[in-house]
């Protein structure tokens, strides 16, 4: 017989347990975010490309503002990733690769990755720079879609050498990745 205001037999612990799985999937998602531009906006000119022998670069090449929450259990590391899709005519640009960012560290102000930090390890872009570079794409094109991708590894900082391109970064990261976030910035030539 069951009394009023008493949980059957057993059902404590079913209902312990049913509240236990229902936190974990409840748990907020990792995530990346961005107070300078919203996820699918246009970046402000600012923080666009400097380089003076392209004239697409027409910006101050001021990194945006950076942050994320939620990293998975057993984070060690983060790796950020700034790639163009539609750059070189659908080949693609490497703008930014960085990597072995303590776990410790939850984001970048403004105009902070625009130059060496003890934050992160530069890797090579496609101008041979370690730190951020902003988009330059050409004119008469319709936006590019300049995607932050920032990836949780359970590698220690310092398990990477410095220099790494994406692709040699990607390959040292096979099976050290527990999940990742991204935020896409549009931009279109003036």
């Amino acid at each position: 017989m069951i009394s009023a205001g008493r949980p059957p037999r057993g059902c404590a612990a079913t209902l312990a347990l049913l509240c236990i799985a229902t936190s974990a999937f409840a748990a907020e998602p990792f995530t990346l975010t961005s107070s300078t531009f919203k996820d699918g906006t246009m970046l402000p000119l600012r923080y666009t490309g400097d380089l003076k022998t392209n004239p697409n670069c027409l910006g101050e090449n001021v990194s945006p503002a950076l942050h994320w929450s939620n990293a998975p259990a057993g984070t060690k590391s983060f790796a950020l990733l700034l790639i163009d899709p539609e750059g070189r005519n659908g080949l693609g640009v490497v703008h930014w690769v960085a990597y072995d960012i303590p776990a410790t560290v939850d984001g970048f102000a403004e105009g902070e990755v625009s130059k060496p930090s003890s934050k992160y390890v530069g890797g090579k872009s496609i101008v041979n720079r370690s730190t951020y570079f902003g988009p330059c794409p050409p004119p008469d094109t319709a936006p590019h879609h300049y995607t932050f991708t920032l990836i949780a590894t359970d590698l220690e900082p310092g398990a990477l050498p410095p220099g790494l391109t994406r692709d040699e970064l990607l390959a040292k990261l096979q099976g050290h990745t527990k999940a990742a976030a991204g935020i896409v910035a549009l931009y279109k030539h003036p």
